[in-house]
């Protein structure tokens, strides 16, 4: 097991040190500039979009809501990333991390746009619901079938099974060194959950993310405002420690300058998913009369993702202050913290928290694995096998090193994202066609509504007919 982890170390350390931070970074720059720094311009027009309302398809059956699809990305978002990868981050790349995670996060959002939005054009529909994502945008936008099957392999492998290794993981370290639980047991309690849902359908996981989701990042957010209002007086001293950390010459002549933005960039990556190619298989399942709105809507998730969830993490532990040089693991730093600042109880909430955080991640996960298989071949016993290897996945990461699944994820995500980025490079023109037809009629008081003759070029867009169209 230790050769393999040596193996993946060099991997990830070859493709994040040389390929994904320039790439990440550069387009990210590069569709903030394009679409007229999206990200920051419709800020508003987000909020209103995720309240857009429930929508109805042509039978007159309900279809995902805007706000459905935005709570299952955010099940995938909201995890062990924000709690886990966060303290990581922080221990081994110092308190600079935040600030590159917060640099991702902000350019990511105009990838998340462009993706999402794609993801929405290309859709198809699949029964009562629709389906969609980067294989398909990929297929249909590209006409390269298989480069899609090679993203819809890569997904399903990436989210269904090895980052869902990450979340039982991380469920493990919690649970284990709270309550003194063999993980074991954990993983045998954590298995029957997961089965009980996953089998229930895309219904089942909208229903419950749409409950635990919102639930759980008030309460931990707002947890993460007392302390963080106990400790007021020191904030602007965290704020200069971060910068100085980030940009600092000791830093650069010591060699954390690199760790700090390596860190923050892959941990921001990991939670917020920005260009990833994860989100826009839940974008693409809204029933919308526009596909920006779930472009605008997935831009948001970015911003609640990193800005609050992940800034509200890192603040504590450097409130907490113990953070340099810990050789505690991920989520076990971050009850380390938040006991030191208020007592042992908070210790139990936080294994609590993390609990929900990471099973409703695995719910968001599994769900795109089971997307992308539909892509390939719609099969129920592929569907079945998926199902069985989703769960040996989740025992597997309840057992396994903290270092190994992390290290893997690491590897997988970002062979994902390259995939992914540059599909969206090629097929932006598209996206911004869009962007500027949904401002046309924001400016001129619509409520947005798109067909697809507004392109000169329909290639592989089966949806957005005018209704005469339909008839």
């Amino acid at each position: 097991m230790g050769i393999l982890e040596s193996i993946i170390g060099h991997i990830n350390d070859f493709l994040w040190s040389y390929i994904l931070i320039i790439v990440l970074i550069g387009l990210g720059l590069y569709f903030t500039i394009r679409t007229g720094f999206v990200q920051f311009r419709l800020l508003p027009e987000m909020f209103r979009a995720v309240a857009d309302k429930q929508s109805y398809d042509a039978s007159g059956k309900k279809g995902t809501s805007s706000f459905q699809a935005f709570a299952i990305s955010a099940a995938s978002r909201v995890g062990t990333g924000n709690m886990a990868g966060v303290a990581s981050a922080v221990a081994l790349g110092g308190p600079g991390a935040l600030f590159w995670m917060w640099l991702i996060a902000l350019l990511g959002a105009a990838s998340g746009f462009v993706e999402s939005t794609l993801a929405q054009l290309y859709k198809e529909k699949d029964s009562n619901q629709y389906r969609g994502g980067p294989a398909y945008y990929i297929e249909k936008g590209m006409k390269k079938r298989w480069l899609g099957i090679v993203f819809a392999i890569m997904i399903t492998f990436t989210y269904g099974l090895v980052f869902n290794s990450v979340q039982s993981n991380t469920i493990s370290i919690a649970i284990s060194s709270q309550f003194d639980i063999n993980p074991v047991w954990i993983a045998a309690v954590l298995t029957i959950f997961v089965a009980i849902v996953i089998f229930g359908g895309l219904k089942s996981i909208a229903n419950v993310s749409q409950i635990i989701v919102p639930f759980m990042a008030i309460i931990y957010i707002g947890l993460a405002l007392v302390v963080l209002a106990m400790n007021i007086t020191v904030i602007p001293d965290m704020f200069v420690l971060i910068f100085e950390n980030a940009f600092g010459i000791r830093e650069v002549a010591g060699g954390g300058f690199g760790a700090a933005i390596m860190l923050g960039i892959k941990r921001g990556l990991f939670s917020n998913e920005a260009g990833m190619g994860a989100a826009p298989n839940a974008a693409a399942t809204a029933e919308v009369s526009h596909p920006v709105k779930q472009g605008l809507v997935q831009a948001l998730g970015v911003f609640f993702d990193t800005i609050l969830v992940c800034s509200a993490t890192g603040l504590i532990i450097l409130s907490a202050g113990g953070f340099a040089g810990s050789e505690e693991d991920g989520i076990a730093l971050t009850q380390t913290a938040f006991t030191q600042m208020l007592g042992d109880w908070a210790g139990v909430f936080i294994a609590i928290a993390i609990f929900l955080f990471a099973f409703s991640s695995i719910l968001g996960n599994y769900y795109y694995g089971e997307n992308n298989l539909a892509y390939i071949k719609d099969s129920k016993t592929i569907l079945f096998i998926y199902r069985i290897a989703a769960l040996v996945m989740v025992v597997f990461g309840t057992l396994a090193s903290f270092g190994l699944v992390w290290s893997l994820a690491d590897v997988t995500m970002a062979l994902l994202a390259l995939i992914n980025l540059y599909a969206i490079s090629v097929l932006f023109k598209k996206a911004n066609i869009l962007l500027k037809d949904y401002m046309r009629q924001r400016k001129e008081g619509k409520d947005p509504v798109f067909y697809k003759d507004t392109l000169d070029d329909q290639t592989g867009i089966e949806c957005w007919e005018r209704e005469t169209e339909k008839q």
